[in-house]
């Protein structure tokens, strides 16, 4: 199996879809996650870091503060390069958090729905980083 070198922040609330996304990426060949519970926690850590994450994987509906507006946060800071928003959230609302993204010059490269997908994961970082998985 492949393994990619992409150093990625996983933000997620909930503990069992932190876990199991965790190991879904691990099974696509990723294996330089970071986890973090909540956006505080995820500056935190991106502060923390010598070099701004490559990736920010973040659920959009975090108690503490939505997902977008902890990638604003990231991307104003240069604490990541690009980021991909996870949510179960309708497709038109999805959508519509891209626009807002593109408006404001975040370097959001789109959503995926819960559970995550390895083909639209793999479609979605392929323009960027070239991989092929």
């Amino acid at each position: 199996m492949p393994s990619y070198p992409l150093r990625i922040l996983l933000v997620e609330d909930h503990p069992f879809q932190l876990l199991a996304t965790q190991c879904l990426l691990r099974s696509f060949g990723f294996a330089l996650l970071t986890p973090a519970e909540s956006a505080e926690q995820a500056i935190c850590l991106m502060s923390q870091a010598e070099v701004p994450f490559d990736i920010i994987l973040c659920d959009q509906c975090l108690p503490d503060l939505p997902g977008l507006e902890l990638i604003e946060i990231a991307s104003r800071r240069r604490l990541t390069t690009t980021a991909i928003l996870l949510s179960g959230l309708p497709v038109t609302e999805l959508a519509g958090l891209i626009t807002q993204a593109m408006e404001r010059g975040l370097p959001l490269l789109g959503y995926l729905s819960k559970p995550l997908n390895k083909e639209e994961f793999a479609h979605l970082l392929r323009p960027l980083f070239k991989l092929k998985m």
